[in-house]
C-alpha cells in the first residue's frame, strides 16, 4: 500500500477559532483527513511570541482550539493533534536552522513586517523576529510533505524550503523539502466590513457562539450603508451579509441579490435568513464542543497522546540529523 503523504498545519492557541478560520483552514483539514497523514499543531510557543504576558490565555486556548478542531469532524483515530511546546525536535531543529539564517532575511520578511506593525512593535523580540524559523523547525520535524498555507504565509514556505536546502547541501542530510498546498478558499471578511475577520478586531463568529449570540451579531453585520429605506433598491456588492450568504448559503445568494436590488427584501429578513443558515452550520459543531467540554481529561488524553507520537518521530529526525551534523556520540 502506497504511504501516504504528510500534512503539517495547525492554530496558534490565543483564542477559540472562528468562522474565517473554518472557510480558510478547518473546512479542507475535515476533507483531507481521510487521504493525508495530518498532524494539527496546537502552536502555543508561536502564541507566546505576542502573547506571553497572558499565559493563562494560552493555557485554555490549548484546550480551546483542540476542541475547535474536534468539533468541526477532525476524527482523533486519524488525525495526531499535538502540543508544539511539548515536541523537543522542534525547539533543537530551530537552534539549528537559527544559525542558517540572517537577522536581516528576517526583518525584510513581508509576514513579519506586516504583524510588526499589526501589533505595534518597533523594538522586535528574538522569539518574534525568529518565529519564521520555529515555524520551519514545525514543519521539518515530521517531515510533513505538504503545508496548507494562504498566499500571505507563501514567504514562511519559502525560508521552510530555503533552510531545508542550505542544511542539506551543507550537511549531506536529506530532509524532504516541504511543499505549499495553496488554500482555494477566499479570506472571509469580518462583520465590520473590515478585510479580515479576526479575534482581536471584534468583528468575528467564533465556532463556539450559541445562536441567539450567531443572531446578535448577525444583526450588527454591515450592509449597504446607502440603503436607508427597505423600500429602496439595495446594492449587494457593497454588503458583508450578501458576501456570507454567497459563502454559507450559496443555492439562495443569486435569488436574495435580486430580490435585494429590487427592494423585495429587506436587510432586517436577509439576516434572519443568513442567521439561520449559520446556526444549522454550527449545530452539529456546538453538540460536539459540548461533549469535549463535559470530557476534558479525554481532550488532554488526545493531545499528549498525539505529542507522544510526534516526539517519536522527531526523535529520529533529530537522530538522522545530528549524525549528518557529525555532533552524535
Amino acid at each position: 500500500m502506497e504511504q501516504k503523504k504528510r500534512i503539517l498545519t495547525g492554530d496558534r492557541t490565543t483564542g477559540r477559532l472562528h468562522l474565517g478560520h473554518y472557510v480558510g483552514s478547518l473546512q479542507s483539514r475535515v476533507a483531507l483527513q481521510n487521504d493525508y497523514d495530518t498532524f494539527i499543531l496546537l502552536a502555543d510557543i508561536q502564541a507566546l511570541t505576542t502573547h506571553f504576558e497572558k499565559p493563562e490565555l494560552i493555557h485554555d486556548s490549548i484546550y480551546q482550539v483542540a476542541i475547535d478542531n474536534l468539533s468541526v469532524g477532525l476524527d482523533p483515530e486519524k488525525v495526531t493533534i499535538l502540543q508544539q511546546s511539548q515536541i523537543t525536535a522542534i525547539a533543537e531543529l530551530t537552534e539549528f536552522y537559527s544559525l542558517l539564517v540572517s537577522v536581516n532575511t528576517l526583518r525584510h520578511n513581508p509576514t513579519i513586517k506586516t504583524e510588526a506593525k499589526a501589533y505595534g512593535y518597533d523594538d522586535l523580540s528574538f522569539g518574534f523576529l525568529g518565529y519564521p524559523v520555529s515555524q520551519s523547525a514545525d514543519i521539518t520535524f515530521c517531515k510533513a510533505d505538504l503545508v496548507p498555507v494562504g498566499e500571505d504565509q507563501l514567504p514562511h514556505m519559502e525560508l521552510t524550503r530555503k533552510i531545508v536546502r542550505r542544511f542539506n547541501e551543507l550537511y549531506g542530510a536529506s530532509l524532504p523539502e516541504p511543499q505549499a498546498m495553496l488554500s482555494k478558499c477566499s479570506r472571509l471578511v469580518g462583520l465590520d466590513g473590515n478585510a479580515k475577520m479576526g479575534k482581536s478586531l471584534g468583528n468575528a463568529l467564533y465556532l463556539s457562539d450559541d445562536a441567539a449570540t450567531v443572531e446578535a451579531k448577525v444583526k450588527r453585520a454591515l450592509t449597504d450603508t446607502t440603503r436607508i429605506s427597505v423600500k429602496d433598491p439595495g446594492h449587494p456588492d457593497v454588503c458583508v451579509v450578501s458576501k456570507y450568504h454567497e459563502i454559507f448559503n450559496p443555492t439562495e445568494h443569486a435569488n436574495i441579490c435580486e430580490m435585494c436590488k429590487s427592494a423585495s427584501i429587506g436587510c432586517v429578513a436577509c439576516k434572519k435568513q443568513l442567521a439561520a443558515v449559520l446556526n444549522g452550520l454550527l449545530d452539529p459543531f456546538r453538540e460536539k464542543r459540548a461533549y469535549y467540554e463535559s470530557h476534558l481529561g479525554e481532550v488532554r488524553d488526545i493531545i499528549m497522546a498525539g505529542s507522544a507520537k510526534a516526539n517519536l518521530i522527531g526523535n529520529e529526525t533529530m537522530r538522522e540529523v545530528k549524525e549528518a551534523m557529525h555532533i552524535a556520540l
